[in-house]
């Protein structure tokens, strides 16, 4: 019999059901990943890497990083007027973690091209490097303004 683990990948099942569900997950997760993981697989400086991606993953990181700057947390004294929006693209899907930003002070637009931006880098990096990530969904946070400024709770 074949089915799909939950990465998508054709396993053929047989009467070793515990071994299945130890291939199913490995399939998905490398061993020392942890839910709050929120940067993809990547080998330790130094280690045999295919050429080029430390500086594409830096690439990643730059355009991120030029999100959270257009993302401003200040000027929400309302917790409605707060947002998140989700960052990146793991390899199992969904998104990294959400950003949170003040509605009312974020040109929402120029941040969602930019976070749009770092997703498809992302995936594009993913794909090119045969990435493995941790299949939990995440979720956007609840949140809420504090003295002015948009957190998540």
């Amino acid at each position: 019999m074949t089915v799909n683990n939950s990465c998508g990948r054709p396993v053929l099942v047989r009467v070793f059901a515990p071994l299945f569900i130890a291939f199913a997950l490995g399939g998905c997760m490398k061993s020392g990943t942890t839910p709050e993981s929120r940067e993809p697989e990547t080998p330790p400086a130094g280690s045999a890497q295919p050429p080029g991606q430390e500086t594409d993953w830096k690439a990643i990181e730059q355009l991120e990083t030029e999100a959270k700057a257009i993302a401003k947390i200040d000027g929400c004294s309302v917790s409605g007027d707060c947002r998140s929006a989700p960052v990146g693209a793991k390899a199992c899907g969904g998104p990294r973690y959400y950003l949170t930003y003040c509605g009312k002070t974020t040109d929402s637009t120029a941040l969602q091209a930019k976070l749009d931006e770092v997703a498809k880098a992302e995936t594009a990096y993913n794909k090119k490097y045969s990435a493995v990530s941790t299949c939990e969904m995440r979720l956007p946070p609840e949140l809420e303004a504090v003295g002015g400024s948009c957190r998540a709770k």
